[in-house]
């Protein structure tokens, strides 16, 4: 328990931002396996728009602090070369590459 009023509100902020980040985290694996999926699928457009949306949730969560810039910047990336490539590389790849 905390001693202090600073204290006690910093663990309240603290639990709510770490609600809010988990919130943004959740959206970036759907977002990922979307992209994943749309590139299985082999559809064009849907993996154009899945990957659209893939980079606009991972800018958001960077513009918040969510994760770093370099790190969005660096999912992006791998998701651009898997969607890309194709669904041939994705059989030799995992999808945890995008993380």
């Amino acid at each position: 328990m905390p001693h202090t009023k600073s204290a006690a509100k910093r663990m309240r902020t603290s639990e709510e931002a770490r609600l809010s980040n988990k919130s943004v985290r959740s959206m970036i694996v759907k977002a990922k396996k979307a992209v994943v999926a749309a590139t299985a699928s082999g559809d064009v457009k849907k993996k154009a728009d899945a990957l659209c949306e893939f980079f606009s949730v991972v800018d958001k969560a960077a513009k918040k602090g969510v994760i770093k810039s370099n790190t969005a910047n660096r999912r992006k990336s791998r998701a651009a070369i898997l969607a890309r490539k194709g669904p041939s590389h994705q059989a030799s790849t995992t999808a945890a590459t995008i993380t």
